[in-house]
C-alpha cells in the first residue's frame, strides 16, 4: 500500500512567520521569566536565553540531576539520543552501558516532567555485536523508561541507504509516553490532515466525513532532511542527525499547550526548539557540543529575523 507523504505548508508551517505565534501579554513571558528563574537557581546560568528559547551547553545527565531537586516544570519533551553507532558526534558504548546510560537520563526527565506531560522519544537503529545487524533501539528500551507507554508511532522518511544483502531501511521509530496515562493532552484535532476528507462513518446510510479532516494515524510519511549536491533539503543545516521540522510540528501541537514549557535534553540544532518557539511554547534545549549550540543559536536567530520580514515574503530559508 502507498502511504501518502504528509505536506507541510512552504516546508515549516505558516505559523513560523506569522505574527503572534507567540502569545501576547503576560502569560508566555511569565512562563519564561519563571522558568528561566527556577533553571538558574539550579542549573547555573544558560548558554543563551532570549524570548522564550533557553540553551545549555553540556551534559545533560549532569544539568537534569541538578533540577530533579526542583519543582517540575517541563510539560513536554521531544528528543532523539545518540544512537551509539559511530557518528562524528557519539561516543560508543558497549550495549549495556548505552542502556544503562539512556535508562539514567530517562528517569531524571521523568523527575522534572509535571503530573500531565509526555515524552516523545525518537530511535533508530544499531549493530548488536554477535546478535543482530540492524537491531531496532525500541526494543531494547521500550521499558527502561519509568514513563507509561502509550504507543510507538512508525516515521516512514521514504528515502535513505540503498543495500543489496537486506532490505533497504526506510523508518524510524517515535515512541509516546506519558506521566499519567489517565490524565494527559492530545490534541488530535491539532493535526488531523484537513486535505484528506475520509468517510468515517454511515448516517441513513450513506458515508459522510469528517470534517475535521483524517486522524494521521501512527505512520507519518514525512521525507528526511537530506543533503548533497541538488538533493539538499531547504531547511537543512550543518548537524548530521537533523529531523525534519514538519515531524515535531504535530509532536508539539498535539502534546502541549500554548505558553507550556517544551525540553530537548539532546538538542542538537534546536529542531525541537524552533518548532516549540513557532508555536508559542517556552524551550529548553541541553546540548553537549558548543559548536551546535552555536549553530542553534544562528538558526533561531535568523528565525526571528525573516518572521520579522515576513511582509517582504520571505522565508527562514531564503538568503
Amino acid at each position: 500500500m502507498r502511504i501518502k507523504a504528509h505536506k507541510p505548508t512552504n516546508i515549516v508551517p505558516d505559523s513560523f512567520l506569522g505574527s503572534g505565534v507567540v502569545q501576547k501579554g503576560k502569560s508566555f513571558l511569565d512562563t519564561f521569566e519563571e522558568t528561566l528563574s527556577v533553571l538558574e537557581q539550579h542549573m547555573g546560568i544558560p548558554y543563551y536565553a532570549e524570548r522564550g528559547f533557553i540553551l545549555y551547553h553540556g551534559s545533560c545527565t549532569d544539568l537534569l540531576e541538578s533540577l530533579s531537586c526542583s519543582t517540575p516544570l517541563v510539560d513536554l519533551v521531544i528528543t532523539s539520543p545518540p544512537y551509539n553507532i559511530g557518528k562524528e558526534y557519539e561516543k560508543c558504548l558497549e550495549i549495556n552501558e548505552y542502556i544503562d546510560w539512556c535508562t539514567s537520563w530517562m528517569r531524571m526527565i521523568y523527575e522534572v516532567s509535571k503530573a500531565q506531560s509526555t515524552f516523545w522519544l525518537n530511535l533508530g537503529y544499531l549493530e548488536v555485536p554477535d546478535d543482530g545487524l540492524c537491531v531496532p533501539i525500541p526494543y531494547l528500551l521500550w521499558n527502561k523508561s519509568p514513563f507509561y507507554m502509550i504507543q510507538e508511532l512508525v516515521w516512514n522518511y521514504g528515502a535513505g541507504v540503498q543495500t543489496k544483502k537486506r532490505l533497504c531501511p526506510r523508518n524510524e521509530k517515535w515512541l509516546f509516553y506519558v506521566k499519567d496515562r489517565h490524565n494527559y493532552t492530545f490534541h488530535l484535532d491539532e493535526i488531523r490532515d484537513k486535505n484528506v476528507m475520509y468517510p468515517n462513518q454511515k448516517k441513513n446510510g450513506k458515508l459522510r466525513n469528517n470534517p475535521n479532516g483524517k486522524n494521521p494515524s501512527d505512520v507519518w510519511a514525512i521525507p528526511k532532511v537530506t543533503s548533497g549536491s541538488n538533493r539538499c533539503s531547504r531547511e537543512r543545516v550543518e548537524h548530521p542527525a537533523q529531523f525534519p521540522l514538519a515531524v515535531v510540528e504535530r509532536l508539539v501541537k498535539v502534546s502541549s499547550n500554548p505558553n507550556e514549557v517544551v525540553l530537548d535534553p539532546f538538542s542538537g540544532s534546536s529542531t525541537t526548539g524552533i518548532a516549540a518557539h513557532a508555536f508559542g511554547r517556552v524551550f529548553v534545549g541541553i546540548e553537549v557540543e558548543k559548536k551546535y549550540c552555536d549553530l542553534s543559536i544562528t538558526r533561531f536567530e535568523k528565525y526571528l529575523k525573516y518572521r520579522s520580514d515576513r511582509d517582504q515574503n520571505k522565508t527562514i530559508f531564503d538568503e
